[in-house]
Formats: structure tokens, sequence, C-alpha cells
């Protein structure tokens, strides 16, 4: 599941949501595997760099407001649980409704510029939030219309920036690259969290958003400095060539359906993404209502959450060559499951830390998996495709993400806080089942690049 979001992200990208990043430059499918020392380096493409110094800092601003955003509403607004889950359904909401059509506009545009003005666009909306305070009474609509249009912004930023990622790198270089993303947005889960805590705590709740919208602007200075050679567009289509919008939004699912393990990764994304939000969408309110904890404690839990995936993005390369490629896809998902019930066991105090230890073992899986799957999928979607199947990965695995935080918000209201946290669990730990019986079971490695990728 970045990504950055206004809702704690959800499962397998920190995350805790899928990366569907799939396929790469022509020049890169033909040139084949390299060898040895030959390789170029990322440390050495200023392109990258600049791409990941500007996702590194959206990523902490995206985690700065995802604890800002519950608990201004929480504290500040006084705001049911279901109100509260409501944001994390409607930061979410726009997956379900405008990714298959945003992939076309990804495909037909200058992605780097869709995305400059992503940036300035959610820059604007939070930076309302603090205005509208000082001006008048900020009131819950306006939270909700300001995570709402984030959240569409979001989806086309997404889907533009997973288009053009694949452009910026060779082959032999998503693992590597992916995994550096991926230590971003753990390196963001360790310190935003915190940071989070410790403005609210000394300005206030609402000025903290200022620090999220400089995050947007910093982000559209790194992508407007992005130097790029001709030809690194979108694959253009003569105007007689296109097909009718119907059927271009719906490709990339048809090309979908036609891998048996794109399909059982999807699925295995899609059951956790549902079950990682429901917590989500109540895991503050949890620790604060139920657990007692302070605006500091809740950032250090999610610190400490971090860690684990902060640790194993480190080491990805290493993991994935000693358990295998394909075998680390499942072995992911299934291995860490029992520690996630150190969530709903968490208890007042310092035993607030237990739901970061769950976290961080959640974190350590959302790394390796996302990084395999996304390896994977990478090297077999076509890449005049790029935009559509990023975007029916994301209309799935992120439309069932508003679904889960109602459901989260409702089991909460019905059962409960610590036996809707139980359920949820469960619930992301059975997402496994679906990788393990596949084709993957059979498998150690995969291809770096499979032989049905064609331009």
């Amino acid at each position: 599941m970045h990504e950055t979001s206004l809702a704690p992200a959800p499962a397998a990208e920190p995350t805790r949501a899928f990366s569907a990043e799939p396929a790469t430059t022509p020049a890169a499918q033909d040139a084949g595997p390299a060898s040895g020392p030959e390789r170029p380096s990322l440390w050495r493409s200023r392109n990258f760099l600049l791409l990941w110094t500007g996702q590194t800092v959206g990523e902490l601003g995206a985690q700065i407001s995802a604890v800002a955003v519950p608990l201004l509403a929480a504290t500040v607004l006084q705001a049911t649980v279901f109100q509260i889950s409501l944001l994390t359904f409607l930061a979410w909401l726009p997956y379900l409704l405008f990714s298959l059509p945003a992939g076309v506009i990804a495909d037909r545009v200058d992605q780097r510029r869709l995305m400059i003005w992503c940036d300035l666009g959610r820059m604007a909306l939070m930076g309302s939030l603090p205005v509208v305070a000082v001006v008048s009474d900020l009131r819950l609509w306006h939270l909700y219309t300001a995570v709402g249009l984030t959240g569409v912004l979001t989806v086309l930023f997404n889907v533009a920036y997973k288009s053009k990622l694949p452009r910026m790198v060779e082959a032999h270089q998503l693992v590597d690259g992916n995994a550096k993303l991926s230590m971003s947005k753990d390196f963001a889960e360790l310190i935003g969290p915190t940071l989070s805590g410790v403005l609210i705590g000394l300005i206030g709740a609402t000025r903290t958003f200022l620090g999220n919208g400089l995050a947007f602007l910093i982000s559209a200075v790194t992508l407007f400095l992005i130097k790029e050679p001709a030809g690194s567009g979108p694959v253009e289509e003569k105007d007689a060539d296109r097909a009718p919008l119907r059927v271009q939004m719906t490709e990339g699912l048809a090309f979908i359906r036609e891998q048996p393990i794109l399909r059982k990764i999807l699925a295995c994304t899609t059951t956790s993404n549902f079950f990682v939000m429901a917590a989500g969408s109540i895991e503050v309110t949890f620790m604060v209502r139920e657990l007692h904890a302070p605006s500091w404690m809740v950032g250090l839990v999610f610190s400490v959450s971090a860690i684990g995936g902060l640790t194993v993005g480190a080491l990805t390369q290493r993991i994935s060559r000693r358990v295998g490629t394909a075998r680390i896809i499942w072995v992911s998902m299934a291995v860490p499951g029992p520690l996630y019930l150190l969530m709903p066991l968490a208890q007042p105090g310092w035993g607030v830390l237990l739901y970061g230890l769950g976290l961080a073992a959640f974190s350590a899986n959302a790394v390796l998996y996302n990084v395999a799957a996304t390896s994977y999928q990478q090297s077999i979607t076509p890449t005049r495709l790029l935009g559509r199947v990023n975007a029916s990965f994301l209309w799935i695995c992120y439309g069932a993400i508003p679904l889960g935080a109602l459901t989260g918000g409702l089991l909460a209201s019905l059962l409960g806080l610590r036996t809707a946290l139980l359920i949820c669990v469960l619930g992301t730990w059975s997402a496994a089942l679906f990788v393990y019986f596949s084709p993957l079971r059979s498998l150690r490695d995969m291809p770096e690049t499979a032989p049905g990728n064609r331009g």
C-alpha cells in the first residue's frame, strides 16, 4: 500500500498498502540482465535521487497527518468513533471512484507535470485547515472536504507516479529501487508520528498541518528539478488507434485476469488492505480512549512500529536471495501473523508499546511482500499498459480500503474497540492463504524479466 494519504496507510505499503509499479522501459527489457560491476548504481541517478528525496519528504508529511487527522477530530472537534472512521473512508474512497479513469489520464498526459499539480493542490488543501481555524471555527465538514479532495489528487498522483518510476530505472534496478522507496516509507513511519505527536503537543493539532503542506511543496520542487530524456513520456497512441474510453479503462483488468499469480497477489493484498484499514480507522481512537495514551505516546507507538520495516528494508535483497524471490511473497505474509495479536492485547501505560511491536511485525511483512510482489508485477506488464494496470490494482486493492474503514468503525461501535481489533488482525493474517495456496508455493525465485513482457 505510499502513497501519501491523510489516513493511516494500509496493508502492505507502509504501504501497509500494496504498490503496483509494473513494467520496465523498452530499453531495459532489451538489455537483459547485466552482471557484476557493470550495472549502474541508483546512487548515480540524479533523477531517481530527486524522486526518492521528494517521496521521502512527502511520506514524512503523510505520517504527520496520519496521526494529526484523527487526533484533531477526536480531541478538538469531539467526533464520535464512527465519525472518525469516516475520515479514513473519505481518504480512500477516491481510489474506488477515480482509479480507472486516472489510469487513462496518466497514460495520455505528461505524468511529471500531473504529479506537480497534484502536490500543489494537496498543499493548498492542507494549508486551508489552519487558515480556517484562525479566521473562524473549524468544523468537521471542512475536515471531511479537505480529506476527500486530497484523496482525489492522491489517486491521480499515485497512478502517475507508479507509471513514471519504471521508466526511470533499468530492469535490474527495480528491486533496489523498490527497496529504497520502501525504506523511505519506514523512515517516515519512524520519525513522522513522533514528530507529529510533539508538534501537536507544542502548537496544536490544527497548526501541525502546516508541516504537511510544506512536505507537498518540497515534493513538487524535486519533481520540477527532474530532467527527463527525450522519449521518456507516456506511449503515444494515434486518435484512430485508441479504443473507446470504457474499453481502455478495463484493459488493465483484462491483463490481470490472464495472469494466475497476479490474481492471487491481488486477492491477498485486497483482503489484507480491507482488514488493516478496518484496524487503522480505529487504532488511534483505541489508544486514546481505551488505553488513555497521550498524543506523544501515540506517535511513539507508530515510530516503534516503523523499526521492523526499516530494519528489514535494509536487508531486503539479502533476505530475498536467501529465502527466494518468489517464496518470500507467501513467507512474509504467513510467518509474522501471530505477532499481530499483540495489538488487541495492548494495555494502558507502557503496555501501549505492545501495539507498536505488533505493528512492527506487520511493517516488516509489508516491506518484504511489497518489494517482491511489485518487482514481479513490474517484470510482466507491457509498457503501454503501465497506467491502466496500475489503476486496476489501485481500484481493487485500495477500493476495499474505504469499505474496511467503515467496517472497523461499525465493529467498534457494536462490539467495542478491543474485540473489533482482534477480528481485524485475524482477518489480516488470513490473507496469507491466497498466496500460500498458489503457484508461488512451488517456486523459489522469479525471473528478472518475464517472457510475457512486451512493449
